[in-house]
This record gives C-alpha cells, sequence and structure tokens, in this order.
C-alpha cells in the first residue's frame, strides 16, 4: 500500500505573491524511484520569474527550486544506480518521454513531447511537481545525479542550473585554447561561466555593466574585464569575440553586442528577457555571425559537468540562508545583491 509523505515546504499561492510555510505531499518511492532529503537548495532568478508568472505558465501554488542537493534515504526494488546514503542533486528535469530522438541522444530538455519541469510541471500522472523548497522528494532514478565526493552540497546546488547552462553552450560551441570567450553578466550564470570557460583553457572576458565585480571575475579567470556601461568598450573590443555566453534577463540592445563578434562567431542566449529582441539582419550577415540560444542541459551532460567541476575544483559562490529569508533574498536578487548564489539550508525548514 501506497503510503503519502507529508512534507515541510515553502510555496507561493498566488502569482506575485510572497513564499510561506505550505505542507505539500510526496508519493511513496515507486520500483524505479528514490527518496531524497534534501539538504540544500540553490536559488535560481528563474525561481522569480516563475513566482511572479512572468512567463504566463504557472500553476498555484508554486513550491519553486531546481537546484537540489541531498542524500538519497529510500530506493525502490528496482533501483540500480543508487543506494542509500548516496550524495544526490536533481536539476530542472524530473522526466521526459524517454522515446523521442532527442531523449535517445541524452537530450532531454529537447524532448519533442516536453520534458516535466522540477516543479511548475505536470507529471505523466497529471499532478502538479513541487521544487526544492522543501524537505523531500522524489524522483526516478534515470533523472538523478550522483554528486561527486569532491564536491560540497551546499557549493554544488547551483550547479544543477547555473553550472549546466552555461557549460553546455561553452561544450558545444568548442570553447577551449586559443578561443577568445566574451561573458555578458557577472551574476549567478556569468560567474559560473567565468570559471568553466577558464577551467577549459579559453581567454575570457567579462562584460559587466560596472566594474565593481572586477576583482573577483579576475579571482575566477577572467583576463579582461570591461564595463559595458562605456560606450567606448564597444568600439575598443568590436570584432573580438569567437563566442559570447549572454546571460542578460532584461530586455537589451542585441546589435550592439553582436558587433563584438569575430567573422563566424556565435553570441548564445542563456538569459531568459521577459520582452522580444530585436536584431538588424546586416549584425549578422557581414561578419557570418550567429545568434543563437541554449538551454540547461541532458542528464548525461548535466553529470559530466558535475565531473568536470569535481575535477578542477568548480563550486558556485555562495551565500547560504534559512528559509525564512526567501522573500527579502527574491528582492536582493533583483537588486543584483549577491554574490553569486543564494543557497537555502534546508534544516532551517524542519526546525
Amino acid at each position: 500500500m501506497k503510503v503519502a509523505l507529508k512534507t515541510k515546504a515553502y510555496a507561493a499561492q498566488a502569482p506575485r505573491a510572497e513564499l510561506t510555510p505550505f505542507e505539500i505531499v510526496r508519493r511513496e518511492p515507486g520500483p524505479n524511484e528514490i527518496l531524497i532529503d534534501i539538504r540544500y537548495c540553490g536559488v535560481c532568478h528563474s525561481d522569480v520569474h516563475q513566482v511572479k508568472d512572468e512567463w504566463n505558465n504557472g500553476i498555484f501554488p508554486m513550491v519553486p527550486g531546481h537546484e537540489i542537493t541531498g542524500i538519497v534515504t529510500e530506493i525502490g526494488d528496482k533501483v540500480s544506480k543508487f543506494r542509500k546514503g548516496d550524495k544526490v542533486g536533481v536539476g530542472c528535469i524530473v522526466d521526459s518521454c524517454r522515446t523521442c530522438g532527442s531523449c535517445g541522444e541524452g537530450l532531454e530538455q529537447f524532448c519533442k513531447n516536453g520534458f516535466v519541469g522540477t516543479y511548475n510541471g505536470l507529471g505523466k500522472d497529471g499532478i502538479p511537481t513541487y521544487g526544492g523548497y522543501s524537505t523531500q522528494i522524489v524522483v526516478d532514478e534515470n533523472f538523478v545525479l550522483r554528486i561527486p565526493d569532491a564536491l560540497p552540497l551546499d557549493g554544488a546546488a547551483p550547479l544543477l542550473c547555473a553550472g549546466i547552462t552555461t557549460y553546455s553552450p561553452l561544450k558545444h560551441w568548442n570553447a577551449g585554447p586559443g578561443k577568445n570567450i566574451a561573458v555578458v553578466g557577472m551574476g549567478g550564470l556569468g560567474h559560473m561561466a567565468v570559471k568553466i570557460a577558464h577551467a577549459m583553457g579559453a581567454n575570457v572576458t567579462v562584460l559587466s555593466q560596472s566594474l565593481k565585480k572586477k576583482a573577483d571575475g579576475e579571482r575566477m579567470g577572467a583576463s579582461g574585464y570591461y564595463a559595458t556601461s562605456d560606450p567606448e568598450t564597444f568600439q575598443k573590443l568590436a570584432n573580438t569575440f569567437d563566442l559570447i555566453i549572454n546571460t542578460i534577463s532584461a530586455p537589451f540592445d542585441a546589435d550592439q553586442y553582436l558587433s563584438l563578434v569575430r567573422r563566424d562567431g556565435t553570441m548564445v542566449l542563456v538569459g531568459a528577457p521577459p520582452e522580444a529582441l530585436k536584431t538588424q539582419a546586416f549584425s549578422l550577415i557581414f561578419k557570418r555571425r550567429s545568434f543563437a540560444g541554449s538551454l540547461i542541459g541532458g542528464i548525461p551532460e548535466t553529470q559530466e559537468m558535475l565531473d568536470f567541476c569535481a575535477k578542477h575544483g568548480l563550486t558556485a559562490d555562495i551565500e547560504t540562508i534559512p528559509i525564512k529569508d526567501i522573500n527579502q533574498a527574491y528582492e536582493r536578487m533583483l537588486q543584483g545583491d549577491v554574490r553569486y548564489r543564494f543557497v537555502i539550508d534546508i534544516a532551517s525548514l524542519k526546525q
């Protein structure tokens, strides 16, 4: 007989509402599922977008959180990949159709039939998914990541979104020795892009609104750091970069940044501005430039990213907070007042 698991959480009851204590029910693990005791959950900017329903797809009550790390406490009788006590993580995806071409290639983020999000999604049973601002979660073992022993659970949590969101395009567009890479925006995504691109051997430049974080950028591996508020920056760096990882989540002048891409280079958008972007054809055709986008990564690539970060000693720079401070953290994020990722200590929710 299945036993419902009552789980403490924080939820937004309606669009733009503050998050407050909430109790959810998790299912008992099925044959191929594991129960995870959540220890930490990163706070992603997309959590704010979703709670405010800025993407117009909100399911409420909503329990955000898709940068989850914890410990396996129960396993189904057919689970083969994990044991009780294992350090594990859950990112943005908890299921997909598993039959389309993308799923067959380990690219579940591009599932033809749509992946199931860790929160604000609908499972195959039609029940809304609830995320990591909670004490427990039940996930199919095929969508669970192994956290290498070299990575601490708190600093590893943001890797499940910020890490893979930047690792995937850097790998796909062949960042490495001899490549000039620019990272636009020195925030949660941007600081991981700098660390990963540097570890890949690329020459990294940061383009930020100001020089306030220059010392941090250089510490993380950037050899150049420029303020985009200075109009001379765009003249000085014209036709410079093989690849730009653009993390901006607000409207911006795409043509201005495309002018920095050298011939046959690419600017990849990993941020999610809520408004449509415009660009002139001439910004692309005269230098055979590409303007592309990238979305997280599949399960195999996410595991590859975690192993890469463990090998190179990479974790996110974090500020750990108790769950009661989550609404204040959202406000601080909107003001850019975090270096560089909030991580919720879920022990504070159990008290």
